[in-house]
C-alpha cells in the first residue's frame, strides 16, 4: 500500500479529471450500484472554552471502479464572531499547528488497504469537482465572469473548477479581510492565467455570469437583490445564503436530497446548538427534501438550464463519503501508474486472525 503526502496528491490530481470521473459515479450513485454511508460526527468538550472536539466519519463505496474509502477527522472546531457574524472555523491545534483528518482507500476486490492520504487537498479537490460538475449543467455555456464570495482554502477549488468547465475570462473576488483577499487574486491570477481581482462584495456580482460562495460565515452573504437573469449561483454552507436566494432562482438543484447523518454531542458539549437548528429551519424552508439533486441531473431525470435567461441554483451542502471513493479511484490510478508514495508492507495493516 502507499502512503501519500498532501503535496503528492496535489501534484497528480487535477479538478478536470476529478469532475469527469464525478459524472461517472453520480451515475453509478444515482442508479443505486455505488452506496454513501451515514456521516457520523460526535462533539465533545475540549481544553478550549471557545470550542469542542468533533470526530467526523464518513464513507463510501463504488464497485464499478473498484473501490471503498473512509474518511477521518479529528478537529478543534470554534464558531468565532466577527465584524461580519459568525463563523466556524477549524483550528490547526496538532503539534507543529496543523490539521488532522485522514482518507483511508480499499480495494472492493480483496478487502486490502491501497493508500492512506490527508484529506486536505483531495476535500478541496472533491467539493470543487462537485459544483464543477453541476455548473457544467447549469451554467450558460458562454459565461466569462466569476464572482466569487470567500478567499479561503475552498475558494481556490471553486475557482479552478469554473474555470475548467467554462471559458472563464474573469474573476471579481470578496473577502471582508482586504489583504488576503489582495493575495488570494495574485495567487490565482498566476495559477488560472485569468483575471481574477479583489472586489466588494457588490462589485464581486455586478456583471457576474457565475456566482460561487465559498465562505465560513454563519449568515446570508448573498442579497437577492444582486441577483439577474442568467445567473449560475452555487453554495458551500447551508447559512450563507437564505430563502430568499432561492425563492429568485428558476432552477434549484442540491447536491444530494437525503443523506444518512447522525451528531451525538457529550454532556457539555453546547456550543453552536442554534446552528444545527437554523440550518435545520432552512433546510425546511427549501424543501430540500423535494429538490433534484445532483445524480438527477447526471441522469438527466430532472432537465439542467431550459433559457439562457434562467437564474439556477446549487447547494453544495452534504458531503458524502461516496466522493472520497470517487476521487480516491482517480488518485489511486494516478500514484499506482508513476510510482508515487512511500510504500508500506500491507501485512502491517492486515491481520492473520478475523475481526
Amino acid at each position: 500500500m502507499r502512503l501519500l503526502s498532501n503535496d503528492e496528491v496535489e501534484a497528480v490530481l487535477d479538478v478536470k479529471d476529478c469532475i469527469e470521473a464525478m459524472e461517472d459515479a453520480y451515475r453509478e450513485l444515482g442508479e443505486r450500484r455505488g452506496a454513501s454511508g451515514v456521516r457520523s460526527e460526535i462533539l465533545t468538550p475540549t481544553a478550549r472554552d471557545d470550542g469542542l472536539y468533533s470526530l467526523l466519519t464518513m464513507a463510501g463505496v463504488a464497485p464499478k471502479l473498484g473501490v471503498g474509502a473512509v474518511r477521518i477527522n479529528s478537529d478543534i472546531l470554534t464558531w468565532p464572531r466577527t465584524s461580519d457574524g459568525s463563523k466556524r472555523v477549524k483550528i490547526p491545534a496538532a503539534p507543529g499547528g496543523r490539521y488532522v483528518g485522514l482518507v483511508l482507500l480499499f480495494s472492493v476486490e480483496t478487502g486490502e488497504p491501497l493508500a492512506i492520504y490527508p484529506d486536505g487537498v483531495i476535500q478541496q479537490m472533491r467539493v470543487a469537482a462537485t459544483c464543477g460538475l453541476a455548473a457544467q449543467y447549469l451554467a450558460r455555456k458562454d459565461a466569462r465572469a466569476v464572482g466569487l464570495l470567500g478567499t479561503g482554502w475552498q475558494a481556490r477549488g471553486q475557482a479552478a473548477a469554473i474555470a475548467a468547465v467554462r471559458p472563464i475570462e474573469r474573476i471579481r473576488c470578496y473577502s471582508p479581510d482586504r489583504a488576503r483577499c489582495q493575495a488570494f487574486a495574485s495567487e490565482m491570477t498566476e495559477r488560472l492565467g485569468i483575471d481574477v481581482v479583489a472586489a466588494s462584495a457588490r462589485e464581486a456580482i455586478e456583471g457576474a455570469d457565475v456566482v460561487m460562495c465559498a465562505t465560513s460565515s454563519m449568515h446570508p452573504v448573498l442579497s437577492a437583490e444582486w441577483i439577474k437573469p442568467g445567473m449560475h449561483i452555487s453554495s458551500l454552507k447551508r447559512l450563507e445564503l437564505d430563502e430568499s436566494v432561492a425563492a429568485k432562482a428558476d432552477i434549484v438543484v442540491t447536491h444530494v436530497r437525503e443523506a444518512a447523518s447522525h451528531i451525538v454531542r457529550s454532556a457539555g458539549a453546547d456550543l453552536a446548538r442554534d446552528t444545527e437548528i437554523e440550518k435545520a429551519a432552512l433546510s425546511k424552508d427549501l424543501k430540500q427534501d423535494e429538490l433534484p439533486d445532483l445524480a438527477d441531473l447526471v441522469l438527466k431525470h430532472t432537465p439542467g438550464r431550459r433559457s439562457e435567461s434562467d437564474v439556477t441554483l446549487f447547494l453544495n451542502y452534504t458531503g458524502l463519503g461516496y466522493q472520497f471513493a470517487a476521487t480516491g479511484h482517480v488518485l489511486w490510478q494516478r500514484v499506482k501508474d508513476r510510482g508515487i508514495g512511500r510504500e508500506l508492507d500491507t501485512d502491517w495493516f492486515t491481520s492473520e486472525v478475523p475481526s
